[in-house]
């Protein structure tokens, strides 16, 4: 057994590493923030000192505590995952409860080193590498209007050559339909390589296709 003090510190020590990564998740408006982060990492230092004290010893398997709580964190993280539009909101703070249990559970059994390391090196992921990411290439997403005749095979067509770009189509809606004309909205996602321009002009020598243009 340890002593109770040192029980005290590391529950202590949970609450201010998860503080300080969901003190960042707070800060920019996540839906896991401040008092999330400290109860996961917390309450799974607190799992792992009961693995410890609880059964190590006893013949129990106490590592099965702690398998545990990496299965579990998984569907308190699915909770902050949300798609809007045409993209995926919520995995990077999805990404920090489950490490801030992991981060908990090194806590609780004493691996001061893991713990602290790994939170300094998450900030450093959530903060300093933010800047970067946006400066690497990315697949853009935009909103495209079609107006064009309404033939058999027209869809077909346009989905044919944006997929020879490829440019994937992440929805598709037909709003409206006057004098044989229909109107295509079109939700798209570009490869690096290819520019809007690319693709309008790869419409427009399309046959029965009037008019593309995109839309902010």
């Amino acid at each position: 057994m340890i002593p109770w003090w040192e029980t005290v510190v590391r529950l202590l020590l949970a609450l201010m590493l998860g503080g300080l990564i969901g003190f960042e998740r707070e800060s920019v408006d996540k839906p896991a923030g401040f008092r999330t982060h400290i109860l996961v990492c917390v309450g799974a230092a607190l799992f792992a000192l009961v693995s410890r004290e609880g059964f190590f010893g006893s013949g129990a398997d106490p590592s099965r505590v702690a398998s545990n709580i990496v299965v579990g964190i998984g569907f308190l993280g699915a909770g902050t995952i949300f798609r809007t539009g045409g993209g995926v909101q919520g995995l990077t703070t999805a990404a920090s409860l489950w490490t801030v249990a992991a981060i908990g559970t090194a806590t609780g059994i004493g691996f001061y080193a893991g713990a602290v390391g790994a939170t300094l090196i998450v900030i450093g992921v959530l903060t300093v590498m933010k800047s970067l990411e946006r400066r690497l290439p990315r697949r853009g997403v935009g909103h495209c209007i079609v107006l064009m005749a309404d033939v058999p095979g027209q869809l077909g067509r346009i989905g044919t050559a944006l997929g020879a770009m490829g440019v994937n189509i992440d929805r598709v809606e037909f709003t409206e339909k006057l004098d044989q004309k229909v109107r295509l909205d079109l939700q798209l996602r570009l490869p690096v390589r290819v520019s809007r321009d690319d693709v309008l002009l790869a419409l427009g020598e399309i046959g029965g296709v009037d008019e593309a243009r995109w839309e902010s």
